[in-house]
């Protein structure tokens, strides 16, 4: 009698799991989902596991620090590992300003792959002032800017170029796999 072959694996794309990050205004939200929507995946919108604390502070001109952004890496974390163990794949919009903030998240998914969306100050102080439906007021980009360690080659991910229109930086990831 021969043994019964195993199921098949879950397509690898469809289990990937990506965090899109970069400083406000760089269009995170608008990639991610366009990911998920592409790779067929739940999206977060990392904003939204802010505590009400760390909105009020952004909101009210003032940047986070380390301790104010470690509840909400967690969180965010958190949600990464469940996908992992599911075998799911999850597109996550996060800032991940510091290399260690990124090392945090990949702890619960050592495959987790980042996309690192960057451009010009002006163009991300342009969106910025264009955005009214944020609580982040265009006076923190100089402070996440400053932050700001931008993806190292051996992070797993790429850095796509904001002046590039969404699809195609979508179709960019893709070209990742």
């Amino acid at each position: 009698m021969t043994p019964a072959s195993p199921p098949p694996p879950t397509s690898s794309v469809s289990a990937q799991r990506w965090v899109v990050m970069g400083v406000c205004g760089c269009g995170k939200s608008t990639v991610g989902t366009e990911l998920a929507n592409r790779l067929g995946t739940r999206f977060i919108e990392g904003d939204r596991f802010h505590p009400a604390e760390n909105v009020a502070k952004m909101s009210a001109g003032f940047p986070l620090d380390d301790a104010d952004r470690a509840g909400w890496l967690q969180a965010l974390a958190s949600e990464i590992a469940q996908a992992r163990e599911r075998n799911e794949g999850l597109v996550v919009s996060c800032s991940a300003l510091k290399r260690r903030y990124r090392d945090l998240l990949r702890q619960a998914d050592p495959g987790l792959r980042f996309a690192h969306l960057q451009g010009p100050r002006e163009l991300i102080a342009d969106r910025l002032g264009k955005r009214t439906d944020h609580y982040m007021p265009p006076a923190l980009l100089d402070s996440q800017l400053r932050d700001l360690e931008p993806l190292y080659d051996d992070e797993g991910g790429l850095r796509l170029d904001i002046a590039i229109p969404p699809a195609k930086l979508v179709e960019r990831i893709l070209g990742q796999k």
